[in-house]
């Protein structure tokens, strides 16, 4: 019987895009495509999910890419501007789960500095009584061990409970380990539709 529900964050609850940065410093949109996917990438952001703050990851990025000192600084300094907004229908889904009584929690791959800067701005998460953030753990999805810590912390099996996930491969491992998953594609009427099955939700 699943008794609660584990929510991912970026893609799931909140969009996220890194060129949005750099919409004013790199007009063209090619140029700015190719920007952050080989200089301030999806992939060399990782490093900050798994604990490496900002500053040092700036500097780093900005010796190896000198010419690009400049654009390298504005993702520490602008990347809430990453964030443009919520995923449609995910918020309205925690809030009737909170009216049920149905405990939450979150999974989230998150640098501790970019967290600092999130978290404040973002009150739904209010609605989940704990959340596992992988900067502050060192731990990234993933990964087997962050799943085990966040079943450790929220004090429940995997088996019941619901995890939620943009990525096949979270999903995949939280599978392995037990969890009941749920791949998210962007379509919250689906995701509702597990959650009635479910009994977590009732039909609308």
């Amino acid at each position: 019987m699943i008794e609660a529900v584990v929510w991912d964050i970026g893609r799931v609850l909140v969009e996220w895009d890194l060129g949005r940065i750099y919409r004013d410093a790199i007009p063209d949109e090619s140029d700015r495509r190719r920007f952050v996917t080989d200089v301030v990438s999806e992939q060399w952001h990782m490093q900050h999910d798994a604990g490496v703050p900002f500053t040092t990851m700036v500097a780093a990025r900005q010796a190896e890419f000198p010419q690009y000192a400049d654009l390298i600084a504005l993702y520490a300094t602008h990347w809430l501007e990453s964030i443009p907004g919520p995923v449609a229908g995910t918020h309205e889904l925690i809030k009737r789960l909170t009216d049920r009584g149905v405990p939450q929690y979150a999974i989230t791959n998150f640098g501790v500095d970019a967290w600092g800067l999130f978290r404040p701005t973002f009150p739904i998460l209010d609605h989940m009584q704990d959340i596992v953030v992988s900067g502050i753990e060192c731990l990234v999805k993933p990964g087997e061990a962050i799943f085990e810590l966040a079943a450790q912390r929220f004090g429940r099996s995997p088996a019941s409970m619901l995890f939620i996930d943009d990525s096949a491969a979270n999903v995949a491992t939280a599978r392995q380990l037990g969890w009941t998953a749920h791949h998210f594609t962007g379509d919250a009427a689906a995701l509702e539709d597990q959650m009635v099955q479910l009994g977590l939700l009732l039909t609308t």
